[in-house]
């Protein structure tokens, strides 16, 4: 499978020359797997500029919603595809907390935006999974997903296709001070040999206790939790609104020393941004 960053922030959308080199787009990935079948991970503003690309294709678009806060949901009105006659979309909400499976539809509605959802031309079908289902199929792909630790809830995901795993865990909080929806270990196991696992890491040592509860992690959680689950790439990801390329340079180089230091020889460290394309 082929994985691409279109979106690497997190919280809001931050344009400006100190953010150009890692992106200020909002929460999107896309997965191409080995068939070309596509599957989207959220639909922050970075899902705008999948679209033009996607537009050229007539393929069904398989769209997974860790959750509903605007920074994942907020580009899907400029998504092109939605807007193509007989285009199919498929999209599977995260488990929320409060349940509102249609919300990234919904907020194309009164005074929030200027086009209502009725204009959208494609065939686009929410689609439940119900919640004692933990796993099923995109064409050759297993998706599986559990609940994350966040505000509201939310779903983390993986895609296993033939060999390769990703685990996408984004706006997860390893250690919440509210009920946890998931400890440290079973993130372990949910993501352990991956390939890729993709991980918030939103905030650094400095930004605690003030931030605790905000439901975002440290960077360096994500790092010991990637060298638990014995992942191969770790891709630090939900990049602070405030965080500067050279921040994000600084926390990436701090990350990789405690893979070294803790042994993981064969474990790297990166941070998210956009363009970046990693096949595994």
């Amino acid at each position: 499978m082929k994985v691409t960053f279109f979106g690497v922030r997190g919280s809001i959308a931050t344009p400006g020359a100190d953010f150009a080199r890692y992106g200020g787009n909002t929460a999107c990935v896309h997965v191409e797997l080995n068939d070309g079948t596509d599957i989207v991970l959220d639909s922050g503003t970075g899902i705008r500029l999948l679209g033009k690309q996607l537009a050229a294709k007539s393929s069904p678009i398989y769209l997974l919603l860790s959750h509903n806060h605007w920074d994942h949901i907020q580009g899907f009105p400029f998504f092109v595809p939605a807007y193509q006659k007989e285009r199919k979309i498929v999209i599977y909400p995260g488990l929320t907390k409060t349940h509102q499976p249609s919300a990234v539809l919904d907020q194309m509605s009164g005074s929030y935006f200027p086009v209502p959802k009725e204009v959208l031309a494609a065939d686009i079908q929410i689609t439940e999974i119900d919640k004692d289902i933990n796993s099923w199929q995109i064409a050759n792909a297993t998706i599986t997903r559990r609940p994350m630790n966040h505000p509201g809830g939310g779903s983390c995901y993986s895609i296993v296709e033939g060999g390769s795993k990703l685990s996408y865990i984004t706006d997860n909080e390893l250690y919440p001070p509210y009920q946890k929806e998931g400890d440290f270990l079973s993130f372990v196991s949910f993501a352990k040999d991956a390939d890729l696992m993709i991980h918030d890491a939103q905030y650094i040592v400095q930004d605690m206790p003030a931030k605790s509860g905000w439901g975002h992690s440290v960077a360096e959680e994500a790092v010991k939790l990637a060298m638990g689950a014995n992942v191969k790439t770790l891709a630090l990801y939900s990049h602070d609104p405030e965080r500067t390329d050279s921040e994000v340079d600084k926390i990436t180089e701090h990350a990789d020393e405690i893979l070294k230091i803790g042994g993981a020889t064969n474990a790297q460290c990166i941070a998210a941004y956009e363009g970046l394309t990693i096949t595994i």
